[in-house]
C-alpha cells in the first residue's frame, strides 16, 4: 500500500497513559536479538528515560515467542551493521558488549520495566528477562539459557540470572540448557507473576497502574537504590539506604503521604 514503510520498525512503541510498551518485531525469526534490534531497543529505552510521561515500561514480544535470543545466523554470516569489524573476535566482543550494554540500561532506567513473556525466553532472551525489575509470564512460556546447546555458555546471560534464581539452579540452566516452564520460573523467582496467557495483559496492567498510581520521582530513587545496594556489603549496604530514607522523608512527596496517612485521606501526589 502506497504510503507503508518498506520495512515495518523493529521495535513497536504503545503508549497508555503513563505505560510505554515496547514490542520486539521480528516475529519471523522469534524476535531474535539482531544488531539492528539491539539499536532500536536501546534508542527506545534511550527515549523513555527522557520522557517524564512514561511511568512504567513493558518489553513484549510480536507473534509466537517473547525473545530467541542472539541472531545467531548474522553471527555466523557477520553481515550486520558491524561486519566493518573484520576480525571475529573483536566482532564478537562488539556484539556481546551492545547487549551488556543494554541491560544496563534497563538497569540505570528510572521507570520500572515489566517483561511481557509468552512463548520462549531463551538464551540472551532469557537474559532479557532477567534483566528487567519485574516480569510477568503466560502459563505457557519458557526458559532457557540454550547457548550450551550449540557449544556456547551463556556467560553474558548467567550475569542476571544468576542474580535472579538460586545459585545451583542458575548453574544447572546453564550447563544443561534445558527449558524451565512458568511456574518453575516462579518459584525460582525469574518471574513475579504467572498467569494464563487470555490475562497476561490484564495482570501487567494492574502491575502496572500499581506503580503508576506511586510518585515517580520516589520511584526512579528507589530504583537506583536497591540496585546500588545489592553490590555492596551490609553495612554498606545500610548506610546508602539510611542516607536514602533521610532524603526521602525530606521530599514533598512523602511528606504528603505520611500527611495523608495520619489525617487518614488518599494522597494528592499530581
Amino acid at each position: 500500500m502506497a504510503g507503508e514503510p518498506l520495512h515495518p520498525p523493529l521495535v513497536l512503541e504503545q503508549r497508555e497513559g503513563g505505560v510505554l510498551t515496547l514490542t520486539l518485531n521480528r516475529p519471523a525469526q522469534y524476535n531474535a536479538l539482531s544488531e539492528e534490534l539491539l539499536a532500536a531497543l536501546a534508542a527506545a529505552l534511550a527515549g523513555a528515560a527522557a520522557d517524564a510521561g512514561v511511568r512504567v515500561v513493558v518489553i513484549a514480544g510480536a507473534g509466537r515467542a517473547f525473545c530467541a535470543g542472539h541472531d545467531l545466523r548474522q553471527i555466523q554470516a557477520h553481515a550486520g551493521p558491524a561486519q566493518a569489524l573484520r576480525d571475529d573476535t573483536a566482532y564478537h566482543q562488539w556484539l556481546f558488549g551492545e547487549a551488556a550494554r543494554l541491560m544496563a540500561q534497563l538497569r540505570a532506567l528510572p521507570q520500572p520495566v515489566i517483561a511481557r513473556v509468552h512463548g520462549v525466553a531463551a538464551a540472551a532472551g532469557c537474559q532479557l528477562v532477567a534483566a528487567c525489575d519485574l516480569a510477568v509470564a503466560a502459563e505457557e512460556a519458557r526458559f532457557a539459557t540454550s547457548g550450551i546447546n550449540v557449544g556456547l555458555f551463556c556467560a553474558t546471560p548467567a550475569v542476571p540470572l544468576s542474580r535472579n534464581v538460586g545459585q545451583k539452579m542458575a548453574f544447572e540452566m546453564l550447563v544443561t540448557g534445558e527449558f524451565i516452564d512458568a511456574r518453575t520460573a516462579l518459584v525460582q523467582g525469574l518471574v513475579n507473576r504467572v498467569v494464563p496467557a487470555a490475562d497476561l495483559d490484564a495482570q501487567i496492567g494492574q502491575l502496572a497502574a500499581s506503580i503508576v498510581a506511586k510518585p515517580p520521582a520516589v520511584i526512579a530513587a528507589g530504583k537506583a537504590l536497591f540496585y546500588r545496594q545489592q553490590e555492596m556489603g551490609v553495612s554498606a549496604a545500610y548506610q546508602l539506604a539510611v542516607q536514602s530514607m533521610a532524603c526521602n522523608l525530606a521530599d514533598p512527596a512523602a511528606q504528603e503521604g505520611i500527611a495523608a496517612f495520619t489525617e487518614k485521606r488518599s494522597p494528592n501526589w499530581s
